[in-house]
């Protein structure tokens, strides 16, 4: 089938769900509390910090099953077109035995008040079930950093999750041919339009029909993976009288490397998109992909979601701006490519037209010697906004000489931006102590930041220049005799500006 039906079409369990007239910015939580019963799933924040909320989405992606831990109080039920949602409540095999992540739950003491409980569960099936999610130094840390508990101290649901990781299959194993089958046939490559007295959705199946949506109606709202655009609906309370998902365009989930370039689709996630671009923008590890929000938040949020929304202190634009990416834009069949940080004009204005979209986005390959490095400073490591994001590309010859500079900051100005000053002073001159502090006295001409609740003027020009002290010590000429850990780093950064 192709064309254009009037229903979402999803399954919650095995229970199959069409529905006509549902309101386009009803949140997965809220629907599946009040209109189901499933009171498994908690609300605690309500605006996807905090975990409570935790279930799975499962999507058939070529013909593999995806899971994905997701926040359903920033996802609304329109966006679950196609897909398999699964709570708190179908975690008991048939038989009625519990989930291995829930006996171990009770075998370690991982619940005290109960409330969070479910969340990590979710989180923790998720776990199971996506490759390397839970391995590594960090792996349990990152999968959970995403959930909050007030009890347990997190140590018994850290050996629960270690416990978890060695048990046996799950039941999910034995239907997984079932639940692909059955989201195989909801494929039917139509659009999604629907309209009543809430609003009206259309869920475009293809990017030209998305633009064709945005020609007609250029107020429409995209909506890429709702971690912002959710919190409008639920702490903001504002209506939003026309909303076009797109996260299921096959043409914007693109992740393409060329010879030249990486390039993203517009529906592209950050945990799609973590692996390329942790290859092309070498640096030690990726701290900052791995810090930007959760794995709730990463699993829904888009890489170009992170640009269109235009937020000063966005983790993704410095990055992709000093590592010199190009956006790329279209509005009906008319497209155009700019340089990222053209695309922010000030503060909430963006070089965008009416009806026109964020197609996808390239980095370039960076050359041989080209180092690239990027940290985020923010009052707690995980799950919090950056007070100050410095991302650096410096091309250095085997003289020592810097050959190009690209130095971008978020949080220090109305829109992401480059620092010209700063790079002036570091292009051409020898990467030595000289350089350095010319390089830190120019910064200060590049930026008037203001004073909120995140940190001060002063705390962030004084950050700023100590991240170029932390770019020199970690690829100046003594770097090889002193290496610093990121983490060591971004913490040794706030230090030295408290004094």
């Amino acid at each position: 089938m192709t064309g254009t039906r009037h229903d979402v079409r999803f399954y919650v369990g095995n229970e199959y769900h069409t529905l006509a007239d549902i309101a386009p910015t009803r949140t997965l939580l809220d629907w599946l509390r009040e209109d189901r019963g499933l009171t498994g799933t908690k609300e605690g924040c309500n605006e996807g910090d905090c975990g409570a909320c935790t279930v799975l989405v499962v999507r058939l992606e070529g013909d593999r099953l995806v899971w994905r831990a997701v926040n359903a109080c920033i996802q609304f039920v329109a966006m679950l077109d196609g897909a398999q949602v699964l709570t708190i409540e179908d975690m008991r095999a048939p038989d009625g035995s519990l989930h291995p992540v829930q006996q171990a739950m009770v075998d370690q003491h991982g619940s005290q008040c109960g409330f969070c409980t479910p969340g990590f569960v979710m989180s923790m099936v998720a776990g199971r079930k996506a490759d390397g999610l839970a391995q590594g130094e960090h792996g349990i840390d990152d999968m959970l950093a995403g959930n909050l508990c007030r009890c347990t101290g997190y140590a018994p649901i850290v050996r629960a999750m270690r416990q978890a990781m060695q048990a046996g299959p799950d039941h999910f194993d034995a239907m997984a041919q079932d639940m692909a089958d059955r989201l195989r046939r909801l494929r039917d490559g139509a659009t999604v339009d629907i309209s009543g007295p809430t609003g009206r959705l259309t869920i475009p199946a293809t990017a030209d029909a998305l633009a064709s949506t945005l020609l007609a109606s250029p107020d429409a709202r995209i909506v890429a993976g709702a971690t912002d655009v959710g919190l409008w609906v639920t702490k903001g309370l504002r209506v939003l009288p026309h909303i076009v998902p797109i996260g299921g365009i096959a043409d914007l989930r693109r992740i393409e490397r060329g010879p030249d370039a990486l390039y993203i689709g517009a529906a592209v996630t950050w945990q799609e998109a973590r692996a390329a671009l942790t290859e092309i923008l070498p640096q030690p590890d990726d701290e900052v992909i791995r810090r930007i929000g959760s794995v709730q938040v990463r699993n829904a949020g888009t890489v170009c979601g992170n640009i269109a929304n235009g937020s000063p202190i966005g983790d993704g634009p410095p990055v992709l701006i000093a590592a010199g990416a190009r956006l790329h834009l279209r509005r009906g069949d008319v497209r155009r490519t700019i340089a990222l940080e053209d695309f922010f004009i000030d503060y909430g204005r963006q070089d965008r037209a009416p009806g026109e979209f964020v197609e996808g986005v390239s980095i370039p390959v960076p050359g041989p010697q080209t180092v690239i490095r990027a940290w985020k400073i923010s009052k707690r490591f995980d799950q919090d906004i950056s007070a100050i994001l410095g991302a650096f590309s410096l091309t250095i010859t085997p003289d020592g000489t810097i050959e190009n500079a690209r130095v971008a900051f978020g949080g220090m100005a109305a829109t992401p931006r480059r620092a010209s000053r700063t790079e002036a002073a570091l292009v051409g001159r020898k990467w030595d102590e000289t350089t350095l502090e010319a390089a830190r006295q120019a910064i200060a001409q590049d930026f008037a930041p203001i004073t909120d609740m995140r940190a001060s003027d002063w705390y962030r020009r004084t950050v700023a220049a100590n991240l170029l002290t932390r770019l020199y010590a970690d690829c100046g000429p003594d770097a090889a005799r002193a290496p610093i850990s990121v983490r060591t780093a971004c913490k040794a950064a706030g230090e030295h500006a408290h004094g």
